[in-house]
Parts: structure tokens; sequence; C-alpha cells
């Protein structure tokens, strides 16, 4: 799914959910976003809600690719997010976060 059929605003019953390591999270993410590193994401699988749309974002789409996969195979809802927080980025969606006084932003 490309960045722009991603509602602005969520509705209710879907989620962002942000597979970036935690570096790039504090860089800059997205508001209201659930953020489950790739790395983590079977040891925290019950973090994820399986009773929403999930929005699986990455910095460009790879490893949202790889997770989106992953969940569906396991009976979650999935869809990945083309381009990332790239595309987040560029396509002037807000952004929350940035380290040592920093603007937020996509690393």
């Amino acid at each position: 799914m490309e960045i722009a059929d991603v509602p602005a605003q969520l509705p209710e019953g879907a989620v962002l959910l942000d597979v970036r390591e935690q570096d790039e999270w504090d860089a800059g993410h997205a508001p209201g976003a659930l953020h489950v590193p790739m790395s983590e994401i079977g040891a925290r699988l019950e973090e994820v809600p399986n009773d929403v749309q999930l929005y699986v974002v990455c910095r460009a789409g790879g490893r949202s690719a790889r997770v989106t996969q992953y969940l569906n195979q396991t009976g979650w809802e999935a869809v990945n997010v083309e381009g990332g927080m790239q595309h987040w980025e560029a396509a002037g969606r807000p952004l929350e976060g940035g380290t040592d006084g920093a603007e937020p932003q996509v690393i």
C-alpha cells in the first residue's frame, strides 16, 4: 500500500506498527504508532493487537514487507506501507521524537 492510501488520521480499529530499530524510532516516528522492532517481533508478538487492521512500516519498506508476510501467515490482518517512513516524511506527514533536542527526522 502506498503512503497516499494510508489515511492521514487512522480510523478506529487501525494501528500503524513501526518495526524499525530503537535509534530510528527515537530520531522520529509517526504520532500514535506502536513500536516493536523487527528484531524483537517474535518475542513481543503478544504486544501486537490481532483484532485491528495493521499498517506495517519501516524506513523504506523492506523490513515491513517481511514482518507483514509473517503476521499474515500467523493470523493477523496486516498491510505493508511501501516506501516506509521515508515516504511518510516526504509526504509531509507528522513526526514526533527527535534526539538531543533535534527536530524529528527519518534516519
